[in-house]
C-alpha cells in the first residue's frame, strides 16, 4: 500500500489552513499546518513534507524569505514548493525568478484546480 503524501501548508490565514486541510485529507493527503515562515520552517524540517504549499504575504518571516531558507537547509532543500498569493502571476514570476519553485496558484484560486496543480507537482 502506498504511504499517504504529506502537504505542510504555511499561511497566515487560520480559513486557508483550515480549509485546504479538510480538502486535502479528502483526497487522501496527510497535512500540517504552520502560521507563519519561521514556525514553517521548523515544521518542514520535522515532518519533512512531499511537497509545500506556502503563502507569501505572511508576518514575521514573507514567503519570499521563508523559501530562501528552505533552500538552504539539507533537509529539506529540494522538497517541491507552490506558492499561493493575491498578486499577480508575472508578478510572482519575477520576483521568483533565481528561486526554485515548482508552481504558483493565485488567491482566491479553486480548491478543484488546487488539488490538481498539487497531484501533477507530486506525479500522482
Amino acid at each position: 500500500m502506498d504511504e499517504r503524501k504529506k502537504i505542510l501548508v504555511i499561511d497566515d490565514e487560520e480559513d486557508i489552513q483550515k480549509l485546504l486541510k479538510i480538502r486535502l485529507e479528502q483526497e487522501g493527503f496527510t497535512v500540517v499546518t504552520a502560521g507563519d515562515g519561521e514556525r514553517g520552517i521548523q515544521t518542514a524540517e520535522l515532518e519533512k513534507p512531499d511537497i509545500i504549499i506556502m503563502d507569501i504575504m505572511m508576518p514575521n518571516m514573507d514567503g519570499y524569505s521563508c523559501l530562501k531558507e528552505v533552500r538552504k537547509s539539507q533537509k529539506i532543500k529540494d522538497t517541491p514548493v507552490l506558492m499561493l498569493s493575491g498578486k499577480e502571476e508575472e508578478k510572482i514570476r519575477d520576483l521568483f525568478a533565481f528561486q526554485k519553485i515548482s508552481g504558483y496558484v493565485e488567491k482566491p484560486f479553486e480548491l478543484d484546480t488546487l488539488v490538481m496543480k498539487i497531484k501533477e507537482i507530486l506525479k500522482i
